[in-house]
């Protein structure tokens, strides 16, 4: 679940560091371009800008309601998204609506842009992995799982999640050269067959539908991936060929980006096969893919 939108993503990594401009006044601080982060026992929450002639503003808070139960908010654009992210039982159920009327909505491209950008800077300032607070950790999946979401999606809808029969992990794959997590595989790669998925061109067992693919985190091309053309690695995207091999942009990995979480599982690695060869991040071929995936954003272990 990799494809992002890269240019947001890009502008709110350096936006996280600081600030020019007026300081102490309201109207400084609405058009502040970055995130602002506060913390308390069992709570986080806070407000991610962006300035500019698109200004835009997304506030958020996630906080323990009970013992492993956690509320998630995040407001942008007069919606609200929710959540609430029962971890014990492995339950989410999830909600969108518009703030006015309180009627269903949908995520449309402009909420996934800033939406995008509040992850990219959640995970540039939040502790990594499960060194994060349970709170933390929650409302960072949970907004990576909403930059993924198509409009022909509903928003209101039940996550369910148990290893094994709701996720699948793929660790083991994620490693390359000699069991390296990170890194240059320097040729020696561990290929997972296949990522698949079934679209307009066919159904799962069409080979133009599956990419041969080493998982991990071992090479960046430009939001895409690298893959295998007349023996030489391609930086781009190969459109429905049949079994390519590919690598890099974290394949297989649960959420936008290479985020702050390290999960790779069957699902995340069918959904990025799927929005990969040839189909947008938010489109509806891919919906099934995202569907599945879901579960395993939310509550799959990392891997390392």
């Amino acid at each position: 679940m990799r494809k992002v939108l890269g240019a947001v993503a890009a502008m709110t990594l350096w936006a996280c560091g600081g600030q020019s401009g007026p300081a102490n006044t309201d109207e400084a601080a609405k058009a502040a371009d970055g995130l602002e982060l506060t913390t308390e026992a069992g709570t986080v929450s806070g407000r991610f800008g962006t300035a500019g002639q698109d200004a835009s503003e997304a506030r958020f808070s996630s906080r323990q309601v009970e013992q492993d139960v956690y509320r998630i908010e995040v407001r942008l654009n007069g919606l609200t998204l929710t959540g609430l992210v029962d971890v014990a039982n492995g339950v989410s159920s999830l909600d969108g609506f518009a703030e006015e009327s309180g009627q269903d909505t949908q995520l449309l491209d402009g909420d996934r842009e800033v939406l995008t950008g509040l992850s990219a800077a959640l995970n540039a300032q939040l502790p990594a992995g499960d060194a994060a607070t349970p709170e933390a950790k929650y409302l960072r999946r949970a907004v990576s799982l909403w930059t993924q979401h198509s409009s022909s999606l509903a928003l209101q809808r039940t996550v369910m999640g148990e290893q094994g029969r709701g996720y699948t992990m793929l660790c083991s794959y994620a490693k390359c050269n000699g069991g390296r997590w990170t890194g240059s595989c320097a040729g020696v790669f561990n290929y997972y067959s296949y990522a698949k998925h079934d679209c307009q061109h066919g159904g799962f067992d069409a080979t133009i539908n599956q990419q041969i693919a080493q998982l991990g985190d071992h090479a960046s091309c430009s939001g895409d991936e690298y893959y295998l053309s007349g023996g030489s690695w391609v930086c781009g995207e190969p459109d429905h060929w049949s079994r390519p091999k590919v690598q890099g942009s974290c394949f297989g990995r649960c959420g936008g980006g290479c985020g702050g979480d390290t999960q790779y599982t069957l699902d995340a690695t069918n959904h990025d096969g799927c929005v990969r060869n040839g189909h947008a991040l938010a489109s509806a071929y891919c919906d099934d893919q995202f569907a599945s995936a879901s579960d395993d954003e939310l509550y799959a272990p990392n891997c390392y």
